[in-house]
Parts: C-alpha cells; structure tokens; sequence
C-alpha cells in the first residue's frame, strides 16, 4: 500500500507510484546467464499532487533519473505500479500509453544532446504536436512561434538549427517542446546541471514562472539543493535506490531527520558569513556501495556515525515519527526519535 500523505491543501494525486522497482540484469558468460542484477530503484513509493513541485534529490547514481524513466514508462519497470490520475502506465502497451503521452513530458538534462541537430527548431518544437496528430501545418506553425515566446525567445528563430544556440537557449528550446502539447506533469531531469551558473538561475525562474502561469506540475530531480529549495514544495530523498526522507521543503531542510539528509544539507552554502563560519560540515566516510550488492538492513549504515546492531539486519521503514505534529515529514531510519533529541 501506497504510504505516501496527501497534502493539508486537499490535492489530489496526479502522480501515485506504489511499490517501484527497476532492476537491470547483469549477465556473464557465454549463454548470458543472469547472475544478479543491478537495484536501481528498489520499492520505491510516493505521490505527486497536482500543482506541486516535488524535489527528488541524491547523491549521483542512487537511482533518481532511472525513476523519473520509469515514472513516464520510458523505462520498464520490473515490479510495482505507477498510475497517472488513476490509469495504470506501467506496463502499458505503447498504443494504450500514446493518449497519456501528450499528458506526460519530459525535460532532459543535456541541452546539447536532447535536440536533433539536423532538424531546426520549429521541427523540433513542433514535432510532438505532430506525433499526436495536433491542428494542421499553420496551426502547428502559430503554435510553436507562441511556444518561442512563451519560453523567452524570438519566434524568428523558428528556422534555426540548434547549433546556432547557446546552452541557456538551447535548454529553453527543451522546455517548449515539452510544453507544445500543453501536458499536467512534466518531469525534469537535471534541468540546469549542463548550464552555466550565470544561466541557471534564468532557467529555474523560467520554470517556475510556467508553473504559475500553466497550473504545471513538476518531478523536479536534482543534486542542485539551492535550486531544489528555491523551486520545490516537498522533498523526497533519494539513497541508493531507496527513499529515505520525504516533507515539505521547509520541514525537510530546516528540519533533516534521516543522517544522509543531514550530511547533504550541511553541504549546501549559508548566505550569512558568520553562520557559514560557525556551522559543522558533516563529512561522510567511505563510498556509496554497489547497488548490485546492497548492504542488508539500512542501506546507509556502513557510511553513518549513529548506526547501531538493529541498523546493520532491519530494513527500516519510511515511516512518521512518534510525537510529530506533521503527518507530510516521513524518515526511514530506525534511530530518528533518538537523533532527533
């Protein structure tokens, strides 16, 4: 059962995932013999509300874009269930997925590589307008010089190729064409990790601005704290193919109950000198483990300072903790009462 919390406004979910696994096979021999499998996503539940931005934030290789694949079936998963306003979209057939498609859009981390370069802009932006059969060639045409706009460039360009852009433009070309046929939910995939600094920030408020303007919603994956602070209305934390903390930004950030969350906030810089100075960074010791050979129990324990007997043979659960006031904040950790003392 799905234990994710609806939120205090009322949202409906538009995103519901229960249970999400997504485990790639590894294969040796002569006659390719499965013998293990790489864990990517391991049972992995949450919900996206409507009008919502939920920040999905790791470490790199802890399975955050292998979920957002997954999410929109562009990945199949191995177990578990996704649905989109109620209607199941995992292991549906591509002609039963090409009515959700339109719905469903995604933005890619990559500006350079996610856009053909042999095709111009106007194509790029337009085809997915094509693909799902969307007013004749003029209105096609209208509708991409608006899309140009509305993401901050000249419709004039609609006959340019892609090299004659830069990053920053190139990345606002993505966004249109995720927007062309006017989806609920987009996810976003390291929208601005390929981008100049002094870029980025033009891109995030681009982002967010659409979101105010066309009620979207957002899957918004980042290993970019400050921005996933700035843009999200709830956090999930994400550890080697597991959740292991999810809230609301406020409560998740100024709050941390999980020890990896923690560890991850105190690297993310205080505008203040003075309680940058005072503040303790939390360095964790030892690698990331293999996600093909997972620890039992806590997935975290061999990296954290705190973990006790019952860490390294009970998995924990992602769970409210005893006492709290706020039924949104959830941790899996076996000693957060104790830590959070």
């Amino acid at each position: 059962m799905n234990a994710a919390v609806q939120l205090a406004t009322g949202s409906k979910p538009l995103i519901e995932v229960e249970n999400l696994k997504v485990h790639f096979p590894i294969r040796h021999g002569l006659l390719r013999r499965q013998v293990g499998a790489v864990r990517a996503v391991d049972d992995v539940s949450f919900n996206v509300y409507e009008g919502e931005t939920l920040g999905l934030v790791g470490e790199s290789g802890c399975g955050k874009s292998t979920t957002g694949l997954a999410v929109l079936n562009l990945l199949e998963a191995t177990t578990g269930e996704v649905r989109f306003r109620g209607q199941t979209v995992t292991r549906s057939s591509e002609q039963q997925m090409r009515p959700l498609r339109r719905h469903m859009m995604m933005v890619f981390q990559d500006p350079y590589s996610s856009l053909n370069p042999r095709m111009t802009v106007g194509t790029i932006i337009g085809e997915p307008l094509s693909v799902h059969q969307m007013g004749g060639p003029a209105e096609r045409a209208e509708r991409v010089q608006e899309l140009l706009r509305l993401v901050g460039l000249n419709p004039a360009f609609i006959n340019r190729y892609p090299h004659e852009f830069s990053g920053g433009q190139r990345q606002r070309i993505g966004i249109a064409r995720a927007l062309a046929t006017s989806p609920a939910f987009i996810v976003a995939d390291e929208p601005i990790s390929a981008l100049d600094v002094s870029i980025q920030a033009q891109v995030v408020n681009l982002m967010s601005d659409l979101k105010a303007q066309l009620g979207l919603t957002y899957l918004m994956i980042s290993h970019d704290l400050s921005m996933v602070r700035y843009i999200s209305d709830r956090v999930a934390v994400m550890y080697l193919g597991k959740i292991v903390e999810v809230g609301s930004r406020d409560s998740v950030f100024d709050r941390p109950l999980h020890p990896y969350t923690r560890a991850l906030m105190s690297a993310v810089p205080v505008p203040n000198p003075k309680l940058e100075r005072e503040r303790k960074r939390i360095i964790l010791e030892g690698d990331v483990p293999s996600p093909s050979n997972p620890p039992a129990g806590c997935r975290f324990h061999p990296r954290c300072a705190f973990a006790e007997e019952v860490c390294r043979h009970e998995e924990p659960a992602l769970r409210v903790l005893e006492g709290s006031n706020s039924a949104e904040h959830r941790v899996a950790c076996h000693l957060a009462e104790k830590l959070a003392e």
